[in-house]
Parts: structure tokens; C-alpha cells; sequence
């Protein structure tokens, strides 16, 4: 696969506003012990059962190594960062080598020299950092935000990385085999700047996406999931092994990945109609086989939110047919 979103906790220092996930949040006492136990105990088997060789076909044809998308909640938080991420770390590095680009998001305000150092030991590639937007609590200013920019700049160049702007067509400046780092956030203009109507983000109504925003056909939606083998194909892992076919995530999974192969799982929903509708980006079309017409699924599309405001958009409408057609069965996730 071209890239796996793999979620490994929902221990959080933050509980924003516009989170797509209310469960990444702050966990104390039994919850913790919880919540850090279902990552310690699940990512071991996640990993033996992802691809033996994470590539894809670009889109001249050419092979290339994927990549692995390590994310929170907060990674860098002492409990996960150390039983968790780099115990993993090491493990994704002794199966894949250098065969495969790591990639590790956070918020950023933990970013320290002490972990910079940590984070090279472990052999990461690329340090993602996330959180620069004024949904933080503390950034809500720009001023506030170029200085959590200029710190973690100035602990990074330090450490020898190299900063990737992120301009599309434009190479990093990187030299071979030095450690990259790059920002974003949920600003405005931004690919994720509209919010997913998921999560804390749709019950405090700050998604501004309309039914003409179709998350499902572009990056880190549902489109081309399943084309394993090529460029595009991306699946996003919970914690406890759960797989969707995007970061948003449907509102039943596709599979457990710490039970059976990912390809398994994947190749398993080939000819589904549904799953089909979702890897070309239609999800209006998902229930065609189930008695869903276009015109049901944009019905059913449409909510009132807890402000009483009306609100549309096709995400709405892919829940409610998981709900009401497929999750009374479960039968699509079904193993053995």
C-alpha cells in the first residue's frame, strides 16, 4: 500500500474542539490503565499482520516503498512514547528496514531535545506536527502559532533535520537519510481546514463542509483503498487493530488487523458494491444493491444538528446506511 493511517492511542494531553474523535482526550486512573494496555497489547500483532512488503506502483508504473502514518492523540506523551511508539518503531524497522518511511504525528508542544534524540535513535523518517491552528487551546493566535513554529525549529535544526514545506511538485531539501520534519493544521484554505463532521468537530457544529464537499474522493478518504497495489491506497488502523477505509471512518469496520492479514481483509471486500462505491470516491452509490437510490442516500445526507441548525453532507448519509443496512448483520467483518 502506498500509506497506513494507524491510530496507536487515544491518550491525549488535548481534548479540542474539533477533534474528529472525542475519544482522544486526557485518561486517568483505570481508564488509562485501559487505554494504554489495549496499545501495548495490540501492536505487536497489528504489525505481524501488516503486508510483509509495503509498496505500490506509482503512477508511471514504477515501485515504491509506502509509508506508515504513527499518530495519536499524543505519541509523545511518557506512557505511550516509551511502552508504545518506540517498542513499535523498532519492530516496523526490523520487518520493513529501510523499506518503508516512518512517519510520527504530533501536536508539537512536546517536541524536546531529549526526544529529537529519541525519535533519530528509533530511526523515524519524517516528524509530522499537527497541530498548528486555532482550534488549540494556546494557539489560537498567530503570534502564538509562529512561536510554537520557531521552538520546534530551533530544536530540530539543531538536531540536524531538515524542514519539508510541503510545496506540491517541490522536492524536500533534505539530504539522503536526514530526518525531515514538517507543519500543518485546520486552518482555512486547507485540505482539512473545513472539518470532517466526525467527532467533537460535529457536536460543537464547527464544520463548515456542505453536501458538495465529498471527503470520501480525495486523500485520505475512501478513495482507492482498495487498489492495494497502487498509488492512492490508504486504510487507517484504531488502536485495537479495527481498519476503516479512511481517516474519518465509517461507522463500522472493515476488519481487525490484529486477528488476520491486512491483504486479507482487503481483498476480502474486492467485489463488494459497497466497499467499491467507497474506493471510487461515490459514496452516494454504496447501497445501490441494497435498494438505496442516489436520491435515498443525499436524504439520508441530511441532519439537524444540536443547535437545530439543518446540515448536509455525504458523510451523514454513509453512516446512516452503515447503521441501518449493514451493522444489524455485521457480516462483512466476520472472520474465519
Amino acid at each position: 500500500m502506498e500509506s497506513l493511517y494507524w491510530v496507536m492511542s487515544w491518550l491525549c494531553h488535548r481534548t479540542c474542539v474539533h477533534c474528529y474523535e472525542d475519544r482522544f482526550r486526557p485518561y486517568h486512573g483505570a481508564d488509562l490503565e485501559r487505554v494504554l494496555a489495549e496499545a501495548r497489547n495490540s501492536f505487536p500483532r497489528i504489525i505481524a499482520n501488516l503486508p510483509a512488503r509495503l509498496t505500490y506502483r506509482d503512477r508511471s508504473g514504477e515501485e515504491r516503498h509506502g509509508r506508515i502514518i504513527l499518530a495519536g492523540g499524543e505519541l509523545l506523551l511518557e506512557p505511550v512514547r516509551e511502552t508504545v511508539l518506540y517498542p513499535a518503531l523498532r519492530l516496523l524497522r526490523d520487518k520493513y528496514g529501510s523499506a518503508v518511511t516512518l512517519i510520527v504525528q504530533t501536536t508539537g508542544d512536546l517536541v524536546s531535545t531529549r526526544i529529537a534524540a529519541e525519535l533519530a535513535a528509533n530511526r523515524i523518517d519524517v516528524l509530522s506536527v499537527s497541530g498548528i491552528d486555532a482550534h488549540h487551546a494556546g494557539l489560537e493566535t498567530e503570534e502564538a502559532r509562529a512561536a510554537l513554529m520557531a521552538k520546534v525549529r530551533g530544536i530540530l535544526n539543531q538536531a540536524g533535520w531538515a524542514e519539508d514545506r510541503m510545496t506540491p511538485g517541490v522536492a524536500s531539501p533534505a539530504r539522503a537519510g536526514q530526518i525531515r520534519y514538517h507543519f500543518f493544521g485546520a486552518q482555512p484554505g486547507s485540505w482539512i481546514g473545513k472539518l470532517w463532521p466526525r467527532g467533537r468537530a460535529h457536536q460543537n457544529e464547527l464544520s463548515t463542509a456542505d453536501i458538495a464537499d465529498n471527503f470520501c474522493n480525495q486523500w485520505s478518504g475512501g478513495l482507492n483503498f482498495l487498489r492495494r497495489q497502487e498509488a492512492g491506497s490508504e486504510v487507517s488502523i484504531e488502536p485495537g487493530g479495527k481498519v476503516y477505509p479512511c481517516c474519518m471512518k465509517t461507522a463500522m469496520e472493515i476488519g481487525d488487523v490484529s486477528r488476520e492479514p491486512l491483504e486479507q481483509i482487503l481483498d476480502r471486500l474486492a467485489g463488494d458494491p459497497v466497499y467499491q462505491a467507497i474506493n471510487a470516491g461515490e459514496p452516494q452509490r454504496m447501497g445501490l444493491n441494497h435498494g438505496w437510490t442516489e436520491e435515498r442516500f443525499l436524504k439520508k445526507s441530511e441532519t439537524v444538528l444540536p443547535s437545530g441548525r439543518a446540515y448536509r453532507n455525504l458523510c451523514i448519509g454513509c453512516d446512516a446506511f452503515h447503521r441501518e443496512v449493514l451493522m444489524p448483520g455485521q457480516a462483512l467483518v466476520q472472520i474465519g
